[in-house]
């Protein structure tokens, strides 16, 4: 079990969930519409200096679709290169399957 974490732009959401969900049709997540905060190259304040903002996706998922997601994630990246997309996965045997919690 891992957990996966996408942290990017608002502007990448449509194209990502699109290529998660074609690519992976079981995929759960949940997402965090509106998030703000500070990257390396930028501020995402959703106010009139900074208006860009993320959003936070977050998943559970059987180790198998590790090497999945990390290519569409990649594909995203390609796509929109000076957008932030940062992907987090964490491998952790104490992670316990979500339905069964």
């Amino acid at each position: 079990m891992i957990r996966i974490e996408i942290i990017a732009n608002q502007s990448v959401y449509p194209e990502l969930i699109a290529n998660l969900e074609a690519c992976l049709p079981d995929f759960l997540y949940t997402s965090i519409p509106l998030a703000y905060g500070r990257g390396r190259d930028s501020y995402k304040l959703g106010n009139s200096t900074w208006p860009e903002t993320n959003f936070v996706l977050i998943a559970y998922a059987d180790d198998a679709v590790e090497q999945k997601v990390a290519q569409i994630v990649r594909y995203i990246k390609l796509k929109f290169p000076t957008e932030g997309i940062k992907l987090f996965i964490l491998h952790d045997k104490n992670i316990n399957d979500p339905a069964v919690s």
